[in-house]
């Protein structure tokens, strides 16, 4: 176990899962205390701490988009430099379309970042990159990382006794940053409604015959939803999310079978295509915790809702979590706050589950009605793609939203003024 810095034996707050969101929140809540008289005693309890990724490295399977407010989180929390030092994947434009329209008909909906006068549109970045780099920089701030798994918790009046393969620690708080499948919540208590969506998410890296031209492209098809995501080295990440029945044949298939499926399904928006990686995948799940805190214990991430991939904003809504808790402990502690009191956690409840809340229902509204709708109301989401493309306005809010700087914000997903 390494060292945690200190002679009081309670830390203030144990972040368990050291995942890009929690790696988040310990690094930013760090940063938000250094140089206080009496900064936080914090650590991480991660079982696998990733090793540096080499800037010539094959491309990893596990990606995700980032946001600009993403981007401004991972700045604050000292990631930033050493991730952009190594790559990452800078997308311009946004292509979406139904499969009763080509992709370059004007019915189809382009976000250009041009139109809002942004360098881009977020970023394609390796989830290993950024757990590293967030890590590290925790490290440096001073946040101990603890090589271990949780095995058990019990909650009293004065702390969290938590119970690890490396040992037994205490903290004031406990943060469950453990997925869906999240330990914390269930030593808790916490509930959450759980459903599947009769889905399977199909990842893999592929070589196309036509430029990615720095753009996510996005059909939605009748069995589900087909991203191509642009990458470093002119590859693209595909996030193939099927019906169960269509993903079982995709899987079983052979490359050049699977290559095939994808050309038609992509409608040969990017010409054909070639598989350069093995190809993964996971069942899809909705949930949504009924609370994301208790007494000396808050949820963020996945651990307190999971949203479907067809937005791509899973990773940014749990980074949005972990800056809204950071802001809120690193007030509360300079205000004499416990930040295991439930006072000050039900705060970052009302702040964070309203604006998780409202993104899911949007995401199921569209899978329901983009993706697998038939009746009327489905065919007018579907031709509303258009409306949306011909209305300036309207596709000003919806660039807002896709850059993550809508809604109440933390101040580290904030704009930095200049000095």
């Amino acid at each position: 176990m390494n060292t945690i810095p200190g002679s009081n034996p309670v830390l203030d707050v144990l972040v368990v899962g050291g995942g890009p969101v929690g790696g988040a929140a310990a690094a930013l809540l760090a940063q938000a205390m250094r140089g206080d008289r009496a900064p936080m005693r914090i650590a991480v309890l991660e079982p696998r701490k990733p090793t540096p990724l080499a800037a010539d490295a094959p491309l990893e399977l596990r990606v995700s988009a980032y946001s600009r407010a993403s981007e401004r989180i991972l700045r604050t929390a000292g990631a930033w430099e050493a991730i952009a030092a190594v790559r990452l994947s800078p997308y311009e434009r946004m292509r979406v379309w139904h499969e009763s329209v080509a992709p370059t008909a004007s019915e189809a909906l382009v976000f250009d970042a041009a139109e809002v006068s942004e360098p881009n549109l977020g970023y394609i970045i390796e989830t290993r990159l950024v757990q590293y780099a967030l890590l590290d920089a925790a490290e440096a701030a001073g946040v101990a990382i603890v090589k271990g798994e949780l095995q058990a918790l019990s909650i009293g009046d004065e702390h969290v006794h938590v119970e690890t393969s490396a040992g037994v620690l205490q903290a004031k708080l406990v943060v469950g940053a453990d997925g869906a499948q999240s330990a914390v919540r269930a030593a808790v208590g916490l509930t959450a409604e759980m459903s599947p969506y009769a889905q399977t998410a199909i990842v893999a890296n592929v070589a196309t015959e036509r430029p990615h031209e720095s753009t996510a492209w996005q059909r939605f098809l009748r069995t589900g939803t087909l991203a191509f995501l642009p990458l470093s080295d002119g590859t693209s990440s595909i996030v193939w999310s099927a019906d169960d029945e269509v993903a079982k044949g995709l899987l079983a298939a052979s490359a050049e079978g699977f290559a095939k499926a994808l050309d038609t399904a992509s409608d040969h928006a990017l010409g054909g295509t070639r598989l350069v990686s093995e190809r993964a995948s996971f069942p899809l799940r909705r949930l949504a915790a009924q609370h994301y805190a208790a007494h000396r214990c808050a949820l963020i991430g996945d651990a307190a809702h999971v949203v479907h991939p067809l937005a791509g904003q899973g990773v940014n809504l749990g980074l949005l979590d972990a800056a809204a808790l950071a802001e809120l402990l690193a007030v509360g502690r300079r205000q004499g706050e416990d930040p295991g009191a439930l006072r000050v956690l039900r705060r970052y409840e009302r702040w964070r589950k309203t604006e998780t809340r409202m993104m899911s229902v949007a995401i199921d509204a569209f899978d329901r009605m983009l993706a697998h709708g038939t009746g009327p109301l489905s065919r007018l989401a579907q031709r509303g793609l258009g409306w949306v493309n011909r209305s300036q306005e309207l596709k000003r809010l919806f660039i807002r939203r896709a850059l993550g700087v809508a809604g109440e914000l933390p101040d580290a997903a904030k704009a930095r003024r200049s000095a």
